[in-house]
């Protein structure tokens, strides 16, 4: 298979299939990785959040009845919620597959994509910083806690994945408001083939409408291009923070598509 890099040129094709290849070979990096026929599931030791715990189709993935069984069964096992992200466009069979056996659609999301020919630098002149010690690290847990309606408060596992993403060739970046506090932040993880997904972009109510997302996203794909990646790619949850990407080079190609199976969503198979 021939992986092509992202761009808003129509001469490239498919520029889903790169986002859904390297989202495979991300899931692969996580503390426990399944492969079950046609997909991967990538699950954190420390957490049973569904959001953070799913699989992935492999581009152009035709999965039998069986092989969504056996995904299901590697969920199941751990008492996980089967729960799927990926770019339907990239293997088309797979949508069909899962909603006949009970998958019901949770979201479904556009994806931008930056390169170095389209990047445009934030114009805000908010200083970014790396957290440098568990401290700083707990700081930006808490805000995005707090950017995502949760308590403010940091917790372990989230102080963990942080840190895991910033030594394991990814990036994390914060901004420091005026009281000294975290204001908010993002991450990015480290290139696969050539991409890098940019995720988790959080800032506290108190501190919106500053630049701060700007500020981050900026920084974290200039530390991507900076390391060699050809592109970087991020969802986005709304159309003020569309705007915010767009205005920074991210451009929409395509789209994600997340599926879930909860016990009421319907058959597949004995749920013990």
């Amino acid at each position: 298979m021939t992986f092509v890099d992202p761009s808003t040129s129509p001469d490239v094709p498919s520029p889903g299939l790169l986002v859904q290849s390297a989202t495979a070979e991300q899931l692969r990096r996580r503390p426990r990785v399944v492969e079950t026929p046609g997909f991967v599931a990538g699950f954190q030791a420390d957490d049973p959040n569904p959001y953070l715990n799913y699989a992935t189709p492999l581009p152009g993935a035709e999965p039998s009845t069986a092989d969504v069984a056996a995904l299901v069964e590697a969920f199941r096992t751990r008492e996980l919620m089967p729960r799927l992200e990926f770019v339907p466009a990239a293997a088309p069979a797979v949508a069909p597959a899962l909603l006949a056996a009970g998958f019901t659609v949770e979201a479904e999301h556009d994806f931008l994509v930056c390169t170095p020919e389209t990047y445009t630098p934030a114009e805000n002149r908010l200083v970014t910083q790396s957290p440098a010690d568990d401290e700083e690290f707990a700081a930006l847990d808490a805000a995005l806690s707090a950017s995502f309606g949760g308590p403010g408060t940091a917790s372990p596992e989230g102080v963990a994945r942080l840190r895991r993403t910033s030594e394991g060739g990814g990036a994390v970046r914060y901004v420091r408001a005026a009281d000294g506090s975290c204001a908010g932040g993002a991450s990015c993880t480290a290139p696969a083939l050539g991409t890098a997904e940019l995720s988790g972009v959080g800032t506290r109510p108190t501190h919106r409408r500053r630049g701060v997302a700007a500020a981050v996203v900026s920084a974290l794909t200039a530390d991507m291009f900076a390391r060699g990646a050809a592109s970087v790619w991020l969802e986005f949850s709304g159309d003020d923070s569309r705007r915010v990407y767009e205005r920074l080079g991210y451009r929409p190609l395509g789209t994600r598509l997340y599926l879930r199976l909860a016990p009421e969503d319907g058959p597949a198979g004995d749920r013990g």
